[in-house]
């Protein structure tokens, strides 16, 4: 070999070994850290009283503590949908919890990995991800339990989800026996239990318990920080801890109070890196940050273009300035179906004050889903509500709601003391009644379809859907906010939705005279011709509800036959959650449904929501 072929070879070998020691220069590694079911209360970091949480603090001193930080729903799927896409789950057909069917992403959207692997970066995921999304093959380089970012090439940046599962809601599953036999590290003498909990040994040995498990996942959490400091990475990675969703203690997960929605959020973000923050390490901030925001962030940190699909907005990187930041003081939240439990309920927090739309306010908080009621803590709080031996805070959770509420966060953390009534705070719960009804509409939300019609008519894109009924949609939420006038005032054009040749106005109608209860007995007749005669089953389902509720005899054998005309599972399910309902608030309704009127894969599976339902209803729970 010549000797200018030598010096050639030499000159290429020197520049490549440089572009391998500035590779990690150009990109930073971003490392998300995440436990699941713990709201920001259950920590010391946040609250006194919280788990003391040492590794998490320590990352805190060196980073950043989000004070107001928000997923948007207060369960996995939903909310990891809403990360993993950056979409509003009721814009893009994921706000189910189970989902019955998959949603496809939107159109000319990717679950935001992509776009990182199409930049060079090494994506895994280790290891839960529960979309409600079709999920493509390119999303991840690897997913799964052994999942790590110590396979990437030399040099190639890599972001890394790592999960911690010990705070997951089916560890307090425990039995009586298990309680008693278990003694927790935290006291159970001082722990803090809530204004709207009962003070008994359970609760507070529940509380002591999902504590004692945050210490648990502090100590992994600890664990996998010493991984990235002795694989010498911790200096060219920004790292993110957040808890998935809110916490598990009766009234947090599958509710959109505080509670469930409220989240821990550190940011650690290394020196070399410090000119993509615009705030100091070691500090605080008050700025609002959604799990719609997620999404955005990672990729304007890693100077990828942000699809215009996203909904959400970054709060890191070069172009996100102190001033943008500091601005941003508002966060959405949603909740619809847990399991076999429908609701249907939206918030806004802006600032201090929080506002809650309850559109089935006659669907009580306390009704019965299976798996929260494997808990001790829900069991004993529905027996001491049926002894009477709850005050006025502990006993709401099992009685009808309010069409709309309004808390004051500050003073009232817990949400014990709805603002909405007092003539003191109407501005407030006006503009933000605005807010909420602008966002729902501007979505547009589609949940104020029935899912098993969503399912059948906008699941193959439901965001073309959505758009091209958009004006219905707003239509439906006019009728829907009905309920926040006086009835006299509402009546005239509750009359017109009842008699509306459209199916889900008339669906609608019927909800709003369940909201005024009695008031609305002048619609009883018209109830119960819609009951026996409506072209639409679920309408038909409706009225029942509605004069059942109102302690109108209604035949057990007209609600087998609306059963019976159900077309699938989903709406089966929604259904029974009617009668479920019914059985909760009239203690002298009685009925059972034979299973075998239905499909057996419907019944036949211990954990399907058809199943779990029929057992309550035919008194087997």
């Amino acid at each position: 070999m010549s000797f200018k072929k030598i010096v050639s070879l030499v000159l290429m070998v020197f520049l490549f070994s440089c572009q391998e020691k500035e590779e990690p220069e150009k990109k930073p590694n971003i490392v998300w850290l995440v436990s699941e079911d713990n709201s920001k209360h259950f920590l010391k970091l946040y609250d006194e009283g919280g788990a003391p949480m040492p590794h998490v603090e320590a990352l805190a001193k060196k980073g950043i503590v989000f004070n107001n930080a928000f997923s948007n729903a207060p369960v996995c799927s939903v909310a990891r949908s809403t990360i993993i896409s950056g979409c509003y789950a009721p814009r893009v057909g994921t706000q189910y919890h189970r989902r019955m069917e998959l949603a496809p992403m939107p159109e000319g959207l990717k679950m935001f990995p992509e776009y990182l692997r199409e930049a060079g970066y090494y994506t895994t995921n280790n290891a839960k991800e529960d979309y409600n999304f079709v999920k493509s093959d390119s999303v991840w380089d690897e997913s799964s339990k052994e999942a790590t970012y110590k396979n990437r090439k030399p040099g190639q940046p890599f972001f890394h989800v790592q999960n911690f599962h010990a705070t997951h809601e089916g560890q307090l599953h425990f039995t009586k026996s298990q309680m008693d036999s278990t003694p927790t590290q935290t006291s159970v003498e001082n722990v803090t239990v809530f204004p709207y909990h009962p003070d008994t040994p359970s609760y507070r040995y529940t509380n002591a318990y999902y504590r004692d498990l945050h210490q648990k996942v502090d100590t992994q959490i600890g664990e996998f920080l010493n991984q990235l400091e002795t694989d010498g990475v911790m200096e060219n990675t920004i790292i993110f801890y957040y808890g998935d969703h809110g916490g598990v203690l009766p009234r947090s997960k599958g509710y959109i109070y505080e509670n469930g929605l409220h989240v821990p959020m550190v940011v650690y973000v290394p020196e070399k890196w410090k000119h993509l923050t615009p705030i100091q390490s070691g500090s605080r901030t008050d700025a609002f940050v959604q799990f719609i925001d997620l999404a955005p962030t990672v990729l304007n940190l890693a100077g990828i273009p942000i699809p215009r699909q996203i909904d959400g907005n970054p709060f890191l990187g070069e172009s996100v300035s102190l001033q943008q930041l500091e601005q941003r003081n508002t966060a959405i939240g949603y909740a619809d179906r847990f399991d076999e439990k429908y609701d249907l309920v939206r918030s806004i927090r802006k600032g201090k004050y929080k506002y809650m739309r309850n559109y089935q306010p006659f669907n009580v908080d306390a009704l019965f889903n299976f798996y929260r009621y494997k808990m001790l803590a829900y069991s004993e709080w529905k027996e001491l509500f049926k002894a009477g031996d709850l005050n006025d805070e502990q006993q709401r959770f099992f009685e009808a709601r309010t069409p709309e509420a309004l808390y004051d966060i500050e003073k009232d953390p817990h949400e014990v003391y709805n603002l909405a009534a007092d003539p003191k705070y109407q501005n407030t719960l006006l503009e933000l009644r605005t807010n909420l009804q602008d966002q729902v509409k501007s979505m547009p939300d589609l949940s104020f379809y029935p899912e098993s019609y969503f399912l059948e008519a906008g699941l193959s894109n439901p965001v073309g859907f959505g758009q091209q009924h958009k004006n219905e949609i707003s239509e439906l939420i006019d009728i829907a906010d009905l309920s926040l006038r006086p009835f006299e005032a509402a009546k005239a054009d509750i009359e017109k939705a009842l008699l509306s040749d459209n199916p889900w106005k008339r669906y609608w109608g019927l909800m709003v005279c369940s909201t005024f209860g009695k008031e609305s007995s002048p619609f009883f007749k018209m109830g119960v011709q819609l009951s026996k005669y409506d072209t639409n089953n679920l309408v038909r389902a409706r009225a029942i509800e509605y004069l059942m509720l109102n302690v109108q005899n209604v035949p057990n054998t007209l609600i087998l036959e609306v059963l019976e005309n159900s077309e699938s599972e989903t709406e089966t399910n929604l259904i029974l959650n009617s009668i479920a309902l019914i059985k909760t608030q009239r203690p002298d309704f009685k009925m059972t449904i034979p299973k075998s009127m239905f499909p057996a894969n419907w019944t036949d599976q211990a954990g399907d929501l058809v199943n779990r339902r029929i057992d309550f209803i035919n008194e087997n729970y």
